[in-house]
């Protein structure tokens, strides 16, 4: 980690009161100080990089002019909040982020009262911070509510169903409008500077409310004032949009420039109403290979601070991402009604190489989930075969549209769901824990999870080719290291298989958790049984598995409760079998970051816990001798 030798500045600033002691000329230098210290720590625990490095003048700027945690500060996804873990008495704990027992990658408030809301999925700052302006006005407080949101993240429905929402109420709040990707504004300058200050000022807005209460009273001269106000602002500031939902808007100006941040930030708060500002900021800026390559330095690993070279893992299978991308462009290349679809994740769900290699069949909608997968049935209906890439967290985000638009109408789309079950790090926001419970309840829908890395393929080609709506779920990282057949071959629908031959116990695993159930089995000599499909479930092999085994144990990487091991408890009910059945899975609760690897251990999901568990249960309530005396 970091010496506190080399951050004179930063190390007197524990918390923002001590921040607003500092000069202004100041917190130049402890910009400076505060991007190297995220750099070098950041380079030790891995995390979220670019966004941070562009919002370090931004953070300081807020703490400098808002009495947080009083006045509340909402950050939208948390990428861009590590400046202000730092500087809101987390700096002697940033060793630890996203660790077990350490800090979190994300805003959380039961971390510290600077943390006004807890964020993991995107575009819900607006909507949190209208709720918390609209308590401070019925509270009739001056308490005063930012919400901060990326451009990415304005693409997002929500936000503009806030954004509508807020301009109606009226309410105080203010949005900073972060926009790292020149997305929406011309290039910054001084022309547009100015125009930021003027726009901000207490003289525009008097003015601006002045002429409403004069004008509005002569209908006329009022329409023709506002029009030629939306006309001059429309020609030089791209803010009509903003002012037509109720906003006062400023900006754009440039967001590392504190002198300029500070100013508006300061005239902005004695505003009264919906305000919004926007500013320009550089992804990775300061860190000169974020700078060069955001997108790769948006997660990091351990990397070296110097060279921004990226410690690379162990070589080995492909991972579940990588194999799925391989898969799309492979089945691309022999159906050509197949088209691509990610809400804004193409390098985390594989689908770089397609999108170069079929760029007329590939779609990013953005951070639109609900867009995402209606515009998949739409394309569907019209007979292509759509195949939407998205991690299991961000499908719940699209619930309603996955049952209403795709599987009520029984459409040909396949749902390719990364980072399934666990996912370490990230939390509790981006685990897949409960997507087998949540999709196996809808009609019409194939639900599968691979074993291994060749069956994942085999699956992908099995939905892909379903027609209907189908469900692929695999996991983060890699798999067991099968032998991959590059041909595109299905599985037969609804069958599972016997892997392994055993006694008196009978695994049923459902997924990832394949390779801990054999090596527990080796130490039981027990059956398993690589399951494979969710829905429709093997009801023949369960059954044949009741009638010879005395205890069946279902293993899933997946919330217990509605689970696929509740499937497999309703068969054995619906067909009046009675044995012994322990359902295995994640428990009743969010699991806090960690790697994946300890997280399974400490739901009992590894080789260990899956053994310890049976093996409580035959001493509790069987008659069979402890595994160490079960002879083989």
């Amino acid at each position: 980690m970091p010496s506190s030798r080399a951050y004179p500045l930063l190390e007197q600033v524990d918390t923002p009161d001590q921040l607003r002691q500092l000069d202004p000329p100041q917190l130049r230098q402890l910009a400076d100080e505060l991007r190297d210290y995220m750099v070098r720590s950041v380079s030790h625990t891995g995390g979220h990089l670019s966004a941070g490095l562009g919002t370090v003048e931004l953070t300081i700027a807020l703490h400098y002019v808002y009495d947080t945690p009083n006045d509340r500060l909402v950050w939208d996804v948390g990428h861009q909040s590590y400046p202000h873990k730092i500087l809101t008495g987390r700096r002697q704990r940033f060793n630890t982020l996203r660790q077990k027992n350490g800090l979190s990658g994300f805003p959380r408030r039961e971390e510290s009262p600077y943390d006004t809301f807890g964020v993991g999925h995107s575009s819900t700052s607006i909507s949190a911070a209208l709720g918390m302006a609209l308590a401070a006005r019925r509270e009739g407080t001056n308490r005063k509510v930012v919400a901060v949101i990326g451009d990415g993240a304005m693409t997002a429905g929500m936000a503009f169903e806030a954004l509508n929402h807020a301009g109606d109420l009226d309410a105080n709040l203010l949005v900073v409008l972060n926009d790292n990707d020149m997305s929406i504004s011309p290039n910054v300058g001084g022309l547009s500077n100015y125009l930021g200050r003027i726009l901000s000022g207490k003289i525009y807005s008097s003015m601006r409310e002045g002429s409403k209460k004069v004008l509005k009273n002569m209908p006329p001269m009022w329409e023709l004032a506002r029009r030629m106000e939306e006309h001059a602002k429309g020609m030089v500031v791209p803010g009509t949009l903003f002012e037509e939902l109720g906003f006062n808007y400023a900006g754009p100006i440039d967001g590392h420039d504190l002198d300029q941040l500070i100013r508006a930030l300061r005239n902005l708060r004695s505003l009264a109403g919906p305000q919004f500002l926007h500013i320009v900021t550089r992804k990775g800026k300061g860190f000169a290979p974020a700078e060069e390559n955001p997108c790769a330095y948006h997660g990091v690993t351990a990397f070296d601070p110097a060279t921004g070279a990226m410690r690379t893992g162990a070589g080995g299978s492909p991972s579940y991402t990588q194999l799925f991308g391989q898969w799309l462009c492979d089945m691309a290349g022999h159906d050509e009604r197949l088209v691509g679809i990610t809400p804004a994740m193409r390098e985390g769900s594989g689908m770089v190489e397609f999108s170069q290699q079929f760029p007329d069949r590939y779609f990013d909608v953005g951070i639109a989930e609900q867009h995402a997968v209606t515009l998949a049935a739409g394309l569907a209906c019209e007979g292509l075969k759509p195949v939407v890439a998205i991690y299991s967290t961000f499908l719940q985000r699209a619930y309603d549209q996955l049952i209403h638009d795709v599987a009520l109408q029984n459409l040909p789309v396949l749902f390719a769901i990364d980072r399934g079950g666990l996912v370490g790090p990230d939390g509790a926001t981006h685990a897949g824990s409960f997507d087998l419970s949540y999709l196996r309840c809808i009609p019409n829908l194939l639900l599968m999870a691979p074993g291994d890395e060749n069956e994942c393929r085999q699956m992908l080609t099995t939905g892909f080719r379903h027609d209907g709506p189908a469900a692929v779920r695999y996991p983060r990282g890699r798999g067991l290291g099968a032998r991959i057949d590059e041909t595109l071959d299905t599985l037969p629908i609804g069958k599972g298989e016997l892997r392994r031959p055993g006694k008196d116990v009978a695994i049923l695993a459902f997924g990832a958790p394949l390779g801990a159930a054999l090596a527990a089995a080796e130490k039981l000599n027990a059956t398993v049984a690589n399951m494979r499909f969710i829905k429709p479930l093997d009801a023949e092999l369960v059954l044949s598995l009741a009638e010879q085994h005395s205890l069946l144990v279902t293993v899933e990487d997946n919330a217990v409760l509605g689970g696929a091991g509740s499937a497999v408890n309703e068969c054995l009910a619906a067909h009046g079998i009675q044995v012994e059945v322990l359902n295995l899975g994640l428990p009743d609760r969010f699991l806090e970051q960690a790697s994946r690897e300890e997280l399974l251990a400490d739901c009992g999901l590894d080789a260990d816990g899956i053994l310890h568990a049976i093996q409580t249960r035959l001493q509790g309530t069987l008659a069979i001798p402890p595994a160490a005396d079960v002879n083989s």
